[in-house]
């Protein structure tokens, strides 16, 4: 055991029981590799932060640039910072009208955090609505709305006066009310193993929280910046959110998240208290800089349109496979269900032995995810595909 393996057993918080524990040397693309040299394909981009590959020129640039002029100032919101916003300003101008202001956070269960705050201070309300099999962040608020009990009840009490509803069952929604400050969603579920909402679902919800006086908070943060084929996820389903939060692949590869709505809604934490919502690193300099880089690949390179051919080619590959039950995808966002449900455990085992990383979902355990960086290549998806086809051969 090496040095560093023992200390990091030793004084890491680890809070899985059986990690993969590779000893990572460096990261390039769709690649990185551990001490030995041995080559891992990241098909699963750090769970969706690197939209962009590791360590993208542009990128490495971007912070280079920031840090020969400055890193951390003082708290948020006191200076104008030039990476925040130039970085906001671009955001906006790829968003509909009503999502103007950005308050920029560290991680996405602080933007879904300061998105709870901002709904119960607009609206006077304190029931929160969310959906069963979703995932919103691990911090005490976001956990209060995960819908899971195994994986929150050990550390209850947490917020009060949330209820839930079944994704896809338009006739639940009546039950979001004059009671509802903010119903969140994911417009695709993630942990659940990437379920696409029906005709219509989104639709009705968007009706029914503009007839309850409800705010509609849209959860991007795992299923934005190009991932799904679109820029943001909800663009492709006919509807605004009045909060949106942002984080993973915002950065590419450095922490930093965003909740965004409106500058009347944004408003309301600047008085009633004062400092409604505060953040020591939100919005640093330096990951300002280095997810305005991110985004403009995104953009030019335009990412998010060729995530749409590439998933599409990974389906065609890997469909006709006898082992597989189903494909559930958008864009570069997959779930692929296994026909042996208690198989897939095993499979991503086999997958990273072969230098393919892969990851389960939380709440589906007979599926894996295959979510890439958006930069691979036809002929990568190729090579990895014939990889897990013959993962799958072996089950």
């Amino acid at each position: 055991m090496s040095g560093l393996r023992e200390l990091y057993f030793r004084h890491l918080g680890i809070p899985s029981s059986t990690p993969l524990a590779i000893e990572v040397e460096r990261a390039e693309g769709i690649y990185f590799y551990d001490i030995r040299g041995k080559r891992y394909t990241d098909l699963v981009s750090g769970v969706a932060v690197s939209n962009i590959g590791h360590r993208h020129p542009r990128v490495l640039k971007a912070i280079h640039d920031q840090l020969d002029k400055y890193m951390h100032l003082m708290v948020y919101g006191e200076y104008i910072q030039s990476p925040q916003v130039e970085l906001a300003h671009k955001l906006a101008q790829h968003l509909p009208a009503n999502l103007e202001a950005v308050y920029f956070v560290n991680s996405g269960s602080e933007a879904i955090e300061g998105a709870l705050k901002l709904a119960k201070r607009t609206t006077g309300r304190s029931e929160v609505v969310a959906f069963k099999n979703a995932y919103h962040g691990g911090t005490a608020g976001a956990l209060s709305l995960l819908g899971n009990e195994k994986l929150k009840n050990a550390f209850r009490p947490l917020i009060p006066d949330i209820r839930f509803l079944e994704f896809n069952n338009a006739g639940m929604l009546n039950r979001i009310s004059e009671k509802t400050a903010c119903v969140v969603v994911e417009c695709i579920q993630a942990e659940a193993g990437i379920i696409l909402p029906e005709d219509g679902f989104l639709k009705t919800l968007r009706e029914q929280c503009d007839t309850s006086g409800a705010l509609l908070i849209i959860d991007d943060i795992q299923m934005g910046f190009g991932r799904t084929g679109s820029l943001f996820s909800f663009e492709q389903f006919g509807l605004v959110p009045d909060i949106l939060c942002l984080a993973k692949g915002m950065g590419g590869g450095m922490p930093i998240g965003a909740f965004i709505s409106s500058m009347e809604t944004m408003h309301k934490l600047t008085f009633n208290p004062a400092l409604g919502h505060i953040t020591t690193f939100g919005g640093h300099p330096v990951s300002c800089a280095a997810a305005l880089a991110n985004l403009k690949i995104i953009l030019e390179d335009r990412l998010a349109e060729a995530a749409n051919e590439k998933g599409k080619q990974f389906y065609e590959l890997l469909k006709g496979h006898s082992a597989i039950k189903e494909i559930r995808y958008k864009g570069l966002m997959m779930g692929i269900e296994l026909k042996n449900g208690s198989a897939a455990s095993t499979l991503t085992g086999c997958l990273a032995e072969e230098g393919l990383i892969t990851d389960r979902f939380l709440f589906r355990s007979s599926a894996f995810r295959i979510a890439p960086p958006l930069t691979i290549s036809s002929k990568q998806i190729i090579e990895t595909s014939q990889v897990i086809l013959q993962c799958l051969d072996k089950l």
